[in-house]
């Protein structure tokens, strides 16, 4: 049976990221794994790599990447940033990552988007208005 994605919790997405994404982890020890949000699904996610240092005509191999130990528990406080998510339905959440004396590091950022439009059909203006025109001119 196919289960639709709105079927499913933002955590139990995130945990699906976190999956899709375990390849590349392995092979990158910093970075920003990010999700984009939009009615509580997430549309696209990614990960943006830290720029790559290129010198005499080529790249150097990247360093190990995230054992299967550090990207457990990179998703683990993924999951926990989840509890800090109030309210907002569409928005971005990026996790900058980085190993640190073998531990993986990560800042969260949770970043909520609104609609004027939908504020205006919610709120329609009033004959008489709350607020008027000329103070904000």
């Amino acid at each position: 049976m196919y289960v639709r994605t709105e079927q499913l919790s933002l955590a139990r997405q995130i945990d699906l990221v976190f999956h899709e994404l375990q390849e590349e982890l392995s092979g990158l020890n910093s970075g920003t794994v990010f999700v984009q949000i939009r009615n509580n699904i997430i549309g696209k996610f990614g990960v943006r790599h830290n720029p790559l240092a290129g010198r005499s005509g080529s790249f150097a191999a990247e360093q190990e990447g995230l054992t299967s130990g550090q990207q457990s528990s990179f998703r683990v406080m993924a999951l926990e940033s989840l509890k800090y998510k109030k309210r907002w339905t569409h928005g971005e959440i990026s996790y900058e990552f980085a190993v640190r004396q073998g531990m993986v590091v990560v800042d969260a950022t949770l970043e909520s988007n609104y609609n004027m439009a939908n504020l205006m059909i919610r709120y329609p203006r009033s004959s008489q208005g709350d607020v008027s025109d000329q103070s904000f001119g």
